[in-house]
């Protein structure tokens, strides 16, 4: 039974093994556990409700996700345009302090990204032969 506790012994819709870690003293997981089938279904839903949200907020604002230094910069601007709209405040001021730092950094970041690339070409170029 050992080896049977590290993995719920329920299956998934799809038919295969569940594989989650089941609770302390089951042989289920919190999800197929019908002692916490009502807890389950409601974070089940509000999971899908925070999904949605998050689709739509990135496409309101044109956030496509933060991968990219171009990802982090529009990010950045969509905090700077939304605090500039505010009352004027400590607060604000502290916040576009902070975006400003941000957005310097983001800067020299980018520009050593940059710089990278073209040391990277040039010794590629060298390797193989071609002096530049």
């Amino acid at each position: 039974m050992v080896g049977s506790r590290h993995q719920c012994r329920a299956t998934t819709k799809a038919g295969t093994a569940c594989g989650a870690t089941p609770l302390a003293e089951a042989d289920v997981c919190f999800w197929h556990d019908p002692e916490h089938a009502e807890a389950a279904s409601e974070a089940r839903r509000l999971g899908g409700q925070r999904r949605r949200r998050e689709g739509l907020v990135a496409g309101t604002y044109g956030v496509e996700g933060l991968e990219t230094i171009a990802d982090l910069r529009r990010v950045l601007q969509v905090v700077v345009t939304d605090t500039l709209a505010q009352e004027n405040s400590a607060s604000r001021s502290r916040t576009l302090i902070a975006a400003v730092a941000a957005g310097a950094k983001l800067m020299e970041t980018g520009t050593f990204e940059e710089r990278l690339v073209q040391l990277e070409n040039v010794m590629e170029t060298r390797l193989k032969g071609g002096k530049r």
